[in-house]
């Protein structure tokens, strides 16, 4: 059977760097609480000309240029994203349009930070089945437009970016060799967008308790995180018949290096063994791990024949791993 091989990768982030001295003049926050207790120190802010789909084109056009394919050779487009330019259409058929690839069928997915794992799991298996050839997986977030920038809690973790791939659907050893997604919805509560949707339709009174802003539980996250994100790596690589001794690399979901830590603790992993960028992105959901597999990519870090494992975990909740040799 065929498998899912990336073929390119891209990314892209936005000019204007938010660091945390910025923030020390934003909100009741020093630079020394946030590195602490978060391990981010910067995260790039979208300008106000910039739009979800913009930063998915730029990391989509930067991804096909690497892959040597024209984007009327892709079969298909999925986007993880909670940010998207409007409600609806997706943001993938505002990318289709935008990239020119007339011959692909778009659609976003919606689970927040486990977004991108939930979409390359879901292109992988047309691929394999042979409905598509080609396929372009996307994560991309403008969070700061649902940040509430006076919440100290919240706004000093998120930033926006975009990262893509291209797949392929090729014979041989390497590329996705298993997706395993899982999702609680009795968790929605603890990290969530109130507004506005059809709970709570757009209105004065909801600007006014900061209905449209991101809303979250940090605790109660923090340890189902950690327990879900260990948890679904190892069934992935059980899967596969693996253990954490054959991964070359780990690339979790960038939320915070507390959490990042604990993980890697629980799966017993070297620290080389850990791909971590958070310290200067922030959280950038759905994007994060094209990201850091993007720039790993372009750092050279990857080999053929290296087996990665894609990790996360977002509201929802949604979690999910995915197994791929390089």
């Amino acid at each position: 059977m065929k498998k899912a091989r990336i073929i390119g990768t891209g990314s892209y982030l936005p000019e204007k760097v938010l660091t945390n001295f910025d923030l020390e003049k934003m909100v009741d926050t020093t630079n020394e609480w946030i590195s602490t207790r978060t391990g981010i120190n910067e995260r790039h802010i979208a300008s106000e000309n910039e739009m979800t789909s913009d930063l998915a084109v730029n990391a989509a056009n930067r991804a096909l240029e690497m892959a040597g394919v024209t984007a009327d050779q892709i079969d298909l487009i999925i986007v993880g994203t909670i940010t998207g330019d409007f409600p609806w259409p997706s943001t993938a058929c505002l990318v289709q349009n935008k990239i020119g690839a007339v011959n692909a069928s778009a659609w976003d997915v919606s689970a927040a930070c486990s977004g991108f794992v939930y979409a390359i799991t879901s292109a992988a298996q047309y691929l394999e089945n042979g409905a598509a050839k080609r396929a372009l997986v996307i994560g991309t977030e403008v969070l700061s437009r649902i940040m509430d920038w006076e919440d100290r809690n919240t706004c000093i973790l998120f930033g926006d970016g975009a990262g893509a791939v291209v797949l392929e659907a090729q014979e041989g050893e390497s590329g996705l060799l298993s997706g395993h997604l899982h999702a609680d919805g009795s968790y929605w509560e603890l990290l969530y967008q109130p507004g506005f949707g059809s709970r709570y339709p757009a209105s004065v009174s909801g600007i006014e308790q900061r209905l449209p802003y991101l809303h979250m539980a940090g605790n109660e996250v923090f340890k189902i995180a950690v327990r879900s994100m260990h948890d679904v790596a190892i069934e992935a690589l059980e899967n596969n018949n693996m253990t954490v001794a054959d991964v070359k690399l780990l690339f979790p979901h960038q939320a915070n290096m507390r959490i990042l830590e604990a993980v890697r603790k629980r799966l017993k992993l070297r620290k080389n063994q850990m791909f971590v960028n958070v310290d200067k992105r922030g959280n950038t959901s759905g994007a994060s791990i094209p990201i850091a597999l993007d720039e790993a990519n372009r750092a050279g870090l990857l080999e053929e024949g290296d087996i990665l494992v894609l990790d996360a975990f977002g509201g929802g909740f949604t979690w999910g791993a995915s197994v791929l040799r390089w």
